[in-house]
């Protein structure tokens, strides 16, 4: 319990930053070792370094939020606080590409033949697949709001197999991104179009990686009853970030893909 006369986290001393920073560090120059040798001996171990990095800090996290009482009220409130800015600043990053976008397909260059797309640049129907990834990114959103209000009147089976299914859609939009670049008939190296392209919905494909991990480790969290109604602000953090990535697709999906059409 936290027995401090103030109500902030005093946080103790970690070895985990410092060893994901060399680990990161490590990353990069295995990346490059790809790119000029082909050989994933050295990125291989730097993945799972980190991963077993990261599971070893948020569980220290989980001890001190779940059991030691560190999150305070106060504490919860500047914690939502990071989010929030987190979140703002992942908007501004998106903003970014999609200013890109406008740059370039407003007013064409005559390099790319004052055209957009460009000249054999064979479009994607918007209709097909993305507009599929768009119902499965909009229920997902429909159920893990569904699961967060079971949690809040303590209907915990409810929100977990609502939460599962949130996982399941998020991991059948990345296996629908995967099979659309494979059918794509352009790629990352075609004119300014594919560059874009692929950049922004890579990007936001990564994101929804990133954010069903963030769900799958709630799950964990919540089958071993570390949520309540009041104190649940990991899963709260997590579902803000998955409502961030809906609303981001809609304008990817609206401008990327139907626009240029």
């Amino acid at each position: 319990m936290n027995k401090t006369n103030h109500p902030y986290h005093m946080v103790t001393i970690s070895p985990w930053p410092i060893m994901l920073s060399f680990n990161l560090m490590f990353l990069l120059i295995s990346i490059i070792k790809l790119f000029y040798q082909y050989k994933m001996n050295l990125l291989m171990l730097c993945l799972f370094n980190m991963n077993l990095i990261l599971f070893q800090w948020w569980r220290d996290v989980t001890r001190e939020s779940t059991f030691q009482g560190m999150h305070t009220l106060k504490m919860m409130k500047n914690l939502k606080m990071g989010m929030i800015m987190f979140i703002i600043s992942e908007i501004f990053f998106f903003i970014s590409l999609f200013w890109t976008y406008f740059h370039a397909s407003l007013s064409p260059s005559i390099e790319i033949g004052s055209l957009w797309p460009p000249k054999n640049i064979l479009m994607l129907n918007p209709y097909d697949i993305p507009l599929l990834n768009s119902i499965i990114l909009i229920t997902s959103g429909i159920m893990i709001t569904w699961s967060h209000h079971s949690l809040m009147i303590n209907k915990n089976l409810n929100s977990i197999l609502t939460l599962i299914q949130t996982i399941l859609l998020g991991l059948l939009f990345t296996l629908f991104q995967i099979y659309e670049y494979l059918e794509t008939s352009f790629t990352i190296a075609d004119s300014i179009f594919g560059s874009i392209f692929f950049l922004t919905t890579g990007f936001h494909g990564m994101h929804v990686i990133i954010g069903t991990i963030f769900l799958i480790i709630c799950l964990m969290r919540m089958i071993y009853k570390h949520f309540s109604k009041s104190h649940h602000f990991g899963y709260e953090a997590a579902i803000w970030y998955w409502h961030f990535v809906d609303i981001v697709w809609l304008f990817v999906y609206t401008w990327l893909y139907w626009w240029s059409f």
